[in-house]
């Protein structure tokens, strides 16, 4: 059975290619694990332009616009710009967006503000959305029932919290997105989520060039490294890879058909 496998959330414009060589041997690397297909995802618009540049020139990449929580410098987006920038035809989803009060300090209105203009955005182009949420899993998720996205559906990438918060997520039509995290050591109640998350809920990423999986966790991560991800949950999950790639794939192509080859 041939295995395929898709990065479901990557930063090719941000890998060292001091280290990965070029944007080319990233891509040449990935397919040798399997991973034939990437989502390359915005953070700021300041940098999309760059970013796109890598899109447009490979077939089986593509794009998501949008103004990451933690970026509170450049512009920031109305509603009416990111549709404008959607209407790409190789961008197939809103984001990332949503809320980080980690990183962030102070009154934060301006980050649920931005999250809402998002969500209204993927409402308006029927694009999913792709949600980063760090210590603020509530309010993540009550905005995104207040504002309707499960409309849009979408991905809650980098999933790091409980079952229940997952479960919830689920019931709003999202999906769960595992990263390298899952394979740490110290990342139990993310492995107690990924056995307990039904197959078709589920997709892998690397986040990449960030938090890369074991066994090359501290080194620089890029998205061939998909596949160690998807054979940790086949672990968990005492499942073969075939089918973690299977299912995964499938369920990446039910949220954007226009991907399939």
């Amino acid at each position: 059975m041939t295995i395929q496998l898709i990065d479901s959330h990557c930063h090719l414009d941000r890998l060292d290619l001091k280290v990965h060589g070029d944007i080319d041997n990233v891509i040449a690397q990935a397919k040798e694990l399997a991973v034939e297909q990437m989502l390359c995802v915005g953070i700021n618009l300041e940098s999309w332009p760059e970013m796109m540049k890598i899109v447009e020139a490979h077939d089986n990449i593509f794009a998501s616009v949008g103004v990451h929580p933690n970026e509170d410098e450049g512009e920031d987006p109305s509603v009416e710009r990111l549709v404008e920038l959607a209407s790409h035809p190789k961008v197939v989803a809103i984001g990332e967006t949503g809320l980080d009060y980690f990183r962030s300090e102070g009154d934060l209105d301006w980050q649920r503000d931005r999250f809402r203009r998002h969500i209204a955005a993927a409402k308006q182009t029927s694009k999913p959305l792709i949600i980063h949420s760090r210590e603020a899993q509530p309010d993540t998720l009550n905005i995104m029932a207040e504002e309707g996205a499960d409309q849009a559906g979408g991905i809650m990438h980098c999933f790091v919290d409980d079952w229940e918060s997952a479960r919830r997520a689920i019931e709003l039509n999202f999906v769960i997105s595992f990263s390298g995290i899952v394979t740490f050591n110290s990342a139990k109640q993310l492995k107690e989520v990924a056995k307990l998350c039904p197959l078709d809920k589920m997709l892998v990423e690397t986040d990449s060039p960030y938090l890369t999986p074991v066994p090359f966790r501290g080194k620089s991560n890029q998205p061939g490294y998909t596949r160690y991800v998807a054979e940790h949950i086949a672990e968990l999950k005492d499942l073969s890879l075939e089918e973690v790639a299977a299912a995964t794939t499938e369920n990446f192509y039910r949220l954007f058909p226009g991907c399939k080859n």
